[in-house]
């Protein structure tokens, strides 16, 4: 959970930058709206029940992969998919030169043709050149079409993925969309390259096939076979041979590999998870080292790692079958045409050059053939790719549904109206299958007023102030704010990104946003003056600071922002009285007239602010009991208070 911030308004009152707001405009067009959910039929069995739904998952990946030729797609596609099958074209014409060259140089040897033979060897080196320019030339293409499409998609996913804080909604939901992040990027870049390879790998093969398999016909003419005293004649009887050897080798590859895409899938899933599972250890190393959990995260990665390794094996025996047959075939089929062609070539009806030729012909068909023998296991991890991306899409679908849809219920946001920053009106909370968390609370919070949220565990508090803040979208009711005000929130656990310690104070805003002085001294207000020379480090600080710290610089983050709307949700948890006291009087006495809502347990809290709030946890969900002033005590706080207000 990190700081937010929410519209109408930023918290630094400006527009997003051209670079953002163009992404997000861009990723708009690509998804104009969620495709229909389309469920099984239940007259299905399980087993075709999930055949359904990975069927509808590949769809459902194409649905949007498809728009990058589309209107708002990339303007390059287009130009740069037509250019990759001009090339593709050019280079099948290079190798049937090529393959006129065999015939001619080995007829000119036969013929001790001196003079041609030396012609042809020229003429070879033109031949070579312009074809590996040309396959150059086409992977550089390819390679732009699968780096340009996988940028374009990722920015449509993680626009969607971000937008409306559907990153933190997908935590709250069921559904198929577990460690995003390998989705996005793991996933999503296999899933965009390997389709590339296909159709480019498809066309060369069938332009390939359909140019030989005439030159084969032409050459081979047709081969008369004594049998019993009789003769038989086999019209093309090296593009028969050659269309059978395919279709065995392909019709074996098939049956033995028919798991290789479930294994696949399967394989890609429990990897996915050890990453998950590793980040997860990183992230919170300190709470395990101080409980000495690492036997306990050891036997966990173990067993982990051990499906891991499991379904590696069963991986590896598919490759195994899938290569034996792949391999044989690739020594066979170079012996194949000399075998058929030497019965004419001996009886005087072919040429050394012809056969040769007709070897060349017989192993590029076979090639382009046997082309969904070699990539079948990519094939196989496309296919689990593909579908743990459009899980991901059809989880975002669903959020991206119900912002659209009254049927579930969302909580609406709107303006205030009077002199009222902030209306809670009828607002209910719930979870995304309908279950009561909060019912009917009526709030009025009037600029300036400091109000503490209270309730036992459970009752609802925080889900009440991430509904407020727009994280939880799922309720009825509305959370109106004054127009132009600005809202800033501190969870418990404050978000550190990555960098410098100076960007982790200006967090969400850019690190330079306030000069190097005024971010010391922010620091100092908060009481972190030691760390004033190390803002311009860059390190690992979420790991670094304490949990105190954290929170004392996100109090610093707040003195920067200087919001109008401030949301607290136990954001003084890690600190002692004295210095959650400080912390208090550094945030009324810097932003006194800024409104501020507490959730808290604290009961010395209560002196620094000015109304309570209780909520009491309910069968059908928490309900506002009460909502008092509070009567200030006597003491020291009372004392800071008064001059508090007396300064306002």
């Amino acid at each position: 959970m990190t700081d937010v911030t929410l519209n109408p308004k930023s918290v630094d009152g400006t527009e997003q930058d051209g670079a953002e707001k163009s992404r997000q405009q861009k990723a708009s067009t690509v998804e104009i709206a969620p495709p229909d959910a389309i469920e099984p039929s239940p007259q299905l069995t399980p087993e075709e029940a999930e055949q359904a739904r990975k069927r509808y998952l590949l769809r459902r990946f194409w649905i949007s992969a498809r728009r990058y030729w589309g209107r708002g797609g990339d303007r390059l596609a287009w130009p740069c998919s037509i250019g990759l099958l001009v090339m593709i074209c050019m280079n099948v014409g290079f190798q049937y030169g090529i393959n006129r060259w065999n015939r001619g140089i080995f007829d000119a040897i036969e013929r001790h043709d001196a003079g041609t033979v030396y012609y042809l060897s020229a003429v070879f080196v033109p031949l070579v050149l312009g074809s590996v320019a040309l396959v150059t030339a086409q992977v550089y293409v390819r390679m732009m079409i699968q780096r340009r499409w996988r940028s374009w998609l990722t920015a449509a996913v993680i626009a969607r993925w971000l937008a409306n804080g559907r990153y933190y909604q997908l935590n709250l939901i069921g559904g198929d969309h577990k460690n995003p992040e390998a989705r996005i990027s793991e996933d999503l870049r296999i899933a965009t390259e390997a389709p590339v390879d296909f159709i480019a790998g498809v066309i060369s093969a069938f332009l390939s096939a359909s140019t030989f398999i005439v030159v084969l016909w032409t050459i081979g003419g047709a081969l008369t076979l004594p049998i019993a005293g009789s003769t038989i004649t086999i019209p093309g009887f090296l593009v028969v041979t050659a269309v059978l050897y395919a279709v065995i080798t392909s019709t074996v590859i098939a049956v033995i590999g028919r798991h290789f895409v479930q294994v696949s899938e399967v394989k890609n899933q429990v990897e996915a998870e050890l990453r998950y599972t590793l980040t997860r250890v990183r992230e919170n190393g300190e709470s395990i080292a101080l409980l000495g959990g690492e036997d306990e995260e050891r036997s966990d990665l173990d067993k982990t790692f051990s499906n891991v390794l499991r379904q590696w094996a069963l991986l590896a025996r598919q490759h195994m079958r899938t290569t034996f047959v792949s391999h044989g075939s690739m020594l066979i089929a170079p012996v194949v045409p000399l075998l058929l062609c030497a019965p004419k070539f001996l009886a005087g009806g072919m040429t050394l050059g012809e056969v040769m030729q007709a070897a060349s012909a017989f192993a590029i068909v076979q090639t382009a053939f046997g082309w969904l023998v070699d990539n079948y296991p990519r094939l196989a991890d496309w296919n689990a790719c593909a579908r743990r991306v459009a899980s991901l899409m059809m989880s975002l679908d669903g959020l991206e549904r119900a912002e659209q849809s009254d049927a579930l219920g969302r909580i609406k946001h709107g303006e205030t109206q009077g002199n009222a920053i902030l209306n809670l009106n009828d607002l209910s909370v719930s979870l995304d299958d309908g279950t009561a968390v909060v019912k009917e609370t009526q709030v009025e919070i009037a600029p300036g007023e400091r109000v503490l949220v209270a309730g036992e565990s459970g009752s609802g508090k925080s889900t009440l102030v991430r509904a407020i803040a727009g994280l939880w979208p799922w309720g009825h009711g509305s959370v109106d704010f004054h127009g132009d005000r600005r809202l800033f929130m501190l969870p418990q656990r404050p978000y550190i990104p990555s960098g410098t310690l100076r960007r982790a104070v200006a967090y969400p805003r850019p690190a330079d946003s306030w000069t190097p002085d005024e971010i010391k001294a922010a620091l100092a207000k908060v009481g972190l003056e030691y760390l004033s020379e190390k803002i311009e480090e860059e390190a690992p600080w979420d790991q670094i600071l304490s949990g105190g710290e954290k929170q004392r610089l996100a109090f610093a983050r707040l003195l920067l922002h200087t919001p109008d709307i401030i949301v607290l949700d136990e954001a003084t948890s890690a600190l002692d009285e004295k210095s959650q006291d400080r912390m208090m009087e550094v945030l009324i006495d810097e932003l006194p007239t800024a409104t501020i809502i507490s959730v808290a347990h604290r009961a010395e809290l209560e002196a620094f602010h000015s109304r309570k709030i209780t909520l009491e946890r309910r069968e059908g969900g928490a309900k506002l009991v009460s909502d008092i002033d509070l009567v200030q005590r006597k003491g020291r706080r009372n004392l800071i208070l008064r001059v508090l207000e007396n300064r306002r």
